[in-house]
């Protein structure tokens, strides 16, 4: 379009992304916290986008679901900015109508990680209990966030 302002690549904003070295931070320090525990599970961690970058299942993870639930949660995590776990929250709470967002899984297990005040991803947990899900994934996510 003639007459409109052309943006210089030097004035667009930056942020950071996730690096397969990252992930693969993010995923060492849920699966400790997972072994510390005792809990065997499905990890999953996706960029901004939402998009998988990488899952691990642990020997032995209690459900063969997680394969598809722990995606779903970081998912969600990353889609939404916030914990899967507010969605439910939600949910139970003042807006069941977040029940109609279709494609995302409203459990906890869902974790931002966030770096430099950007959502760069999300970590997402399936093993046995909700809080084990959402200690896990904030475990691994706390490997790489910053404020």
């Amino acid at each position: 379009m003639a007459g409109s302002p052309v943006a210089k690549a030097g004035s667009l904003p930056t942020e950071p992304v996730l690096t397969l070295d990252a992930v693969q931070r993010v995923v060492v320090a849920a699966e400790a916290e997972a072994t510390k525990g005792g809990w065997p599970c499905v990890i999953a961690v996706v960029d901004a986008s939402g998009i998988l970058v990488m899952q691990v299942r642990m020997d032995n993870a209690l459900l063969p679901a997680g394969v598809e639930l722990a995606p779903g949660k970081a998912r969600t995590a990353a889609l939404f900015r916030r914990p899967s776990g507010a969605i439910e929250d939600a949910i139970n709470t003042s807006r069941p109508a977040a029940l109609s967002a279709r494609g995302f899984v409203l459990m906890r297990g869902g974790v931002p990680i966030i770096v430099d005040g950007h959502v760069v991803g999300a970590i997402g947990v399936s093993t046995d209990t909700p809080i084990h899900d959402e200690d896990i994934a904030k475990a691994g996510a706390a490997a790489l966030e910053t404020k």
